[in-house]
């Protein structure tokens, strides 16, 4: 029969060597025993009433499990940890900061150091080891804790693409939730996926030039060539010949770098080839864009043109900085 501190190092080693006080009484670990380990330094107290049974640097799971083992009963992690729990552990990400729970709502649990609690009135379920919640209230989460489009598309797009979870699941957990900050946005974002948007750069490109503007609708995202060695083209218009790819990495573009894909782009639209684009000429440059590509599509055929996306929009003959 195992003697109760055998028992506590059984249950701390499925919690990334992590314990709670109530669980080691609960297996018959004394009080006295536990000073006595934590006085030996065999064992160390991190948060009042949480211990591990091994000293040294504390590993980022080891971190996520004491802070729910202090927030007690139906704890569980949330927003950006819940996220790395789903995928940042195994790829060896840090751990973000801080540590990120959700409880009940009736209970008050004071935050230590370095970790935020939320209080929940509708707690969605948990799963896991440690538990967390499900990818897509995850997802959700942050995206409406964002700060701006971007951020709130990020997290959204980062997860489908990631394949951590699909649009329709997404949208099932909107439904489900009585207000979001972002709902129209990702209403329209998760739609959009099933076309082959990933991206925040496509979704603009597919929403503020495309669609806006009228021009034909490309296909997003579809493989070429053959097993092994396949390539992913952002936006193909296969009847005209046209690519055009978005440069979506550039978050900080320099200013004079859209000039530089504006010279190779002048050449595209009279000639075979592909187009592409950033953010610059996607988001403050989307009427411009949209001219470019209609007279490289009325070049190879198209019998369209582009129309105006509403009161002040420009469809220049050169480049032009909206105002």
């Amino acid at each position: 029969m195992l003697r109760p501190c055998d028992r506590a190092l059984g249950l701390a080693s499925d919690q990334a060597g992590a314990v709670s006080a109530s669980q080691l009484y609960a297996v018959g670990v004394t009080a006295k025993q536990v000073r006595v380990a934590v006085r030996a330094r065999r064992w160390r107290r991190v948060l009042p009433g949480v211990f591990v049974v091994f000293t040294g640097p504390l590993p980022d799971l080891t971190r996520v499990w004491c802070a729910l083992l202090y927030a007690g009963a139906g704890a569980t992690a949330s927003h950006g940890t819940a996220l790395w729990l789903h995928d940042g552990a195994e790829r060896g990400t840090p751990l973000p900061r801080p540590i990120e729970l959700s409880v009940p709502h009736e209970r008050k649990v004071k935050a230590p150091a370095g970790v935020v609690v939320h209080r929940r009135r509708k707690l969605p379920d948990s799963w896991g080891s440690p538990p967390r919640l499900r990818v897509e209230p995850t997802v959700l989460d942050l995206a409406e804790a964002a700060h701006g489009e971007d951020a709130a598309l990020e997290p959204v797009l980062r997860a489908i693409q990631r394949r951590l979870t699909k649009a329709s699941r997404l949208r099932t957990e909107l439904g489900r939730r009585g207000r979001h900050r972002w709902r129209g946005l990702l209403t329209e974002v998760l739609a959009e996926e099933n076309d082959g948007v990933t991206t925040p750069l496509e979704l603009r490109y597919a929403r503020d030039v495309e669609r806006a503007h009228r021009l034909p609708k490309a296909e997003r995202n579809r493989p070429e060539g053959a097993n092994g060695r396949r390539r992913y083209r952002d936006n193909r218009y296969v009847e005209f010949g046209l690519v055009v790819e978005l440069d979506g990495e550039e978050a900080h573009p320099r200013d004079d770098a859209h000039l530089d894909r504006r010279r190779d782009n002048a050449v595209t639209v009279m000639q075979q080839g592909t187009l592409r684009y950033g953010w610059r000429e996607v988001t403050g440059l989307r009427c411009a864009t949209a001219d470019e590509v209609a007279r490289a599509l009325q070049h190879r055929g198209w019998t369209g043109r582009a129309h105006p996306c509403g009161l002040g929009c420009r469809l220049p003959g050169t480049w032009t900085r909206l105002g």
